[in-house]
């Protein structure tokens, strides 16, 4: 393991509070295009300006977008957040479609996780010997052979009656029971 990461902030793995339990908020706030009208390095930046820039303001009208010209500069996207964090992306040689991605990428994300070490919330001097546990350590060795798709293994598995249905059920009987009651062919105790 390299000592790199003794010099980076720390932290929780986090998301803005609240984000998504009532409604999504986007958490880009705004991003400049910076770029050379002449320099041949911001040729895709200017190619997504004239082709791919009205579309991206139609689709995320939450966000606002500015064009910077600058002489003899390279090209530069600069996204803001909401939570006040900025991020500068140099993007010298990058072709249209790639500077595409690097705009859908800084719309998407909301802060910048990779300058970020992350904590555990807990802690262990005696770590297991066997290793992490994940969804495929107990399972059947045969499914590493088996051809898919598999009538038996993807059979639905039917178990007993829920709750719901046992109680619909004794609510039926009851019924049937205060109906024949009704009519006089069962007699109380």
């Amino acid at each position: 393991m390299s000592n790199s990461q003794i010099y980076l902030k720390s932290g929780f793995p986090r998301a803005p509070l609240g984000n998504g339990i009532g409604r999504y908020i986007g958490q880009l706030q705004r991003v400049t295009l910076k770029f050379c009208k002449n320099h041949g390095a911001s040729r895709g930046v200017r190619d997504f300006i004239e082709n791919d820039l009205l579309n991206y303001a139609k689709e995320n009208p939450g966000v606002v977008v500015y064009c910077k010209p600058r002489r003899h500069r390279g090209p530069v996207i600069k996204a803001e957040y909401l939570n006040g964090e900025t991020h500068w992306i140099p993007c010298q040689k990058f072709s249209r479609e790639d500077v595409v991605k690097y705009m859908e990428l800084v719309r998407t994300q909301s802060y910048n996780g990779s300058s970020l070490r992350l904590r555990k919330f807990w802690h262990t001097e005696f770590p297991s010997i066997q290793g992490p546990w994940t969804p495929f350590t107990n399972r059947d060795p045969k499914l590493n052979i088996t051809e898919f798709p598999n009538k038996e293994i993807g059979a639905c598995t039917k178990y007993g009656p829920s709750a719901t249905e046992e109680i619909i059920r004794l609510f039926k009987e009851q019924q049937l029971q205060e109906k024949l009651k009704e009519e006089g062919e069962i007699e109380e105790h």
